[in-house]
């Protein structure tokens, strides 16, 4: 327990490093901590349609952990004993994305899916991050319409109806979730594992994180670097950018992609007829944006306007495919030529938004002066015209409760792997390089050309990154040095409307 204690201790980003610090003090904090890391966990069948071996319990974790002895929360965990005797090294655990995402269901998930060779070495555990689906899950009542963000910001009625927007989204949520808000945070999230290892018996932690994950993963590692073993992180945040960098970040990002999409659509002018050049394919692209604003498309009984469209085609871009699809068949419309327009689905469960936005408001400062996000808004709008007014735009941020902690400093030596492809809409490839400068004892695999979010099982399988990632988590042993795997051709289909970093 001395070796758990200081983590789960730890107040500010200063003891983050997993210095033992004094050893009374850490055995008096362990002694606050043992009802929970020695809670007996009573294991049953998850549910009479599931299989029988996907096995379900409770997991208590204190709200605050700087309080153990107050407010106490419950966890919905997971297992499928797939572990071999002889060959079981430990557990392996796993995190889905968002922040929002449940993973409650990928111990089964990964228990049918993982090579076997994997699989005879763990156990798969499964469970929903606090505050997410079963685990004491919070819900602000939002309505469809309040759910969506970030939202475009380019006049001063925009701003006014945003920051209206922002105000009532946090206040619906302060009132649904009151003192608990600040405490919904990925810091507490990697302490709530630790404490799930301990309860698990297991000295050391296997892990695997897709997305937001790979920021949850980072985040254990600086807590409790004894208690990392295996860790794979996959499409990964910078984690000096949580979590309004995040948001910009796509403004550069979604102009550098669709520079590159208007030379593919250009090059395969007699396919998609957008243009044969790409500042041809670009005035297309904007004039369809501008004819939008003035008269809206019709999709299924939904208007778009210039910013839902822009809104719509952004992670398609990274898809040049799917991007010049989308296009072609929105020009159609249009126009009022008939047209199979497939929208990237929105998201629109309660749970998903409102536990999204407790984390990327909790986790590190947000501005307080709504004037703030209008200046930024306008400038970025100008310099990327593509997104740039979305990502610097207000959010329910501004008016959150304050989290109950600093933001965590990643910066240690521990053992892991990032795997990365080189067009992703929601982590992009600037990210997860920063995400590897950051965890210096790790190894990087970028696959060149490789589009989609999520490489590891993605939807463009990538037969290289997933050897070398089943390789580290099998062996321990990371590549000898970055490896660079090439795309499969074909690329991505499309992106999807996700969560932002799911």
């Amino acid at each position: 327990m001395a070796g758990l204690a200081p983590g789960l201790a730890a107040g500010s980003a200063s003891a983050a490093s997993g210095a033992s610090g004094d050893t009374a003090a850490a055995r008096v904090v362990a002694d606050r901590l043992a009802p929970y890391t020695h809670q007996k966990l009573t294991w049953k069948r998850c549910a009479a349609d599931r299989p029988a071996k996907f096995q379900c319990s409770t997991l208590e974790v204190p709200l605050d952990y700087r309080k153990p002895e107050g407010k106490r929360i419950d966890l919905a965990i997971s297992r499928v004993k797939t572990s071999v005797p002889g060959k079981r090294r430990g557990v392996l655990t796993f995190n889905p994305g968002g922040p929002g995402a449940a993973g409650l269901d990928l111990s089964l998930m990964f228990a049918n899916g993982l090579p076997k060779n994997v699989r005879q070495q763990y156990d798969m555990v499964g469970f929903d991050p606090r505050g997410i689906g079963e685990s004491t899950p919070l819900e602000c009542g939002l309505t469809e319409a309040e759910q969506g963000y970030p939202r475009p910001t380019r006049s001063a009625a925009e701003f006014a109806a945003n920051n209206k927007w922002a105000k009532a989204v946090a206040d619906k949520c302060l009132k649904a979730g009151g003192s608990s808000l600040p405490h919904l945070s990925t810091r507490n999230t990697a302490r709530d594992m630790d404490v799930m290892r301990a309860a698990l018996g297991e000295k050391k932690l296997s892990y695997f994180g897709v997305s937001y994950g790979t920021a949850l993963g980072a985040v254990y590692m600086q807590l409790f670097p004894g208690r990392t073993d295996r860790f794979v992180l996959d499409s990964a945040i910078d984690p000096g950018r949580m979590w309004r960098g995040m948001f910009q970040v796509w403004g550069p990002e979604g102009e550098r992609a669709f520079t590159r999409w208007t030379k593919w659509t250009a090059a395969r002018d007699a396919t998609y007829h957008l243009g044969n050049s790409p500042a041809k394919v670009e005035r297309t692209f904007r004039e369809l944006v501008a004819r939008a604003d003035t008269d809206p498309i019709v999709i299924d009984g939904q208007k778009l306007d210039g910013a839902a469209v822009r809104d719509a085609v952004r992670p398609e871009f990274f898809t040049v495919r799917s991007g010049a699809e989308l296009v072609v068949s929105l020009k159609k419309a249009a126009e009022g030529r008939r047209a199979a327009v497939e929208l990237p689905e929105e998201q629109t469960a309660d749970n998903e938004v409102s536990s999204q936005l407790a984390v990327v408001c909790s986790d590190s400062s947000w501005p307080r002066d709504p004037e703030t996000y209008r200046r930024d808004a306008l400038r970025d709008a100008a310099r990327y015209p593509l997104y740039g007014d979305f990502v610097s735009s207000i959010t329910p941020c501004a008016y959150w409760p304050k989290g109950a902690e600093p933001a965590t400093k990643v910066d240690n030596k521990v053992k892991s792997l990032v795997v990365q492809n080189e067009w992703d809409s929601q982590t992009p490839l600037v990210t997860g390089k920063a995400m590897h400068r950051a965890l210096k004892g790790s190894r990087m695999v970028t696959v060149a050309g490789g589009e989609g979010h999520g490489v590891v099982f993605g939807d463009t399988r990538n037969t290289c990154a997933e050897k070398a990632a089943m390789g580290y988590l099998v062996s321990g042993e990371l590549p000898a040095k970055d490896v660079v795997c090439k795309a499969r051709a074909g690329g991505a289909r499309s992106q999807g409307r996700a969560a932002p970093f799911k």
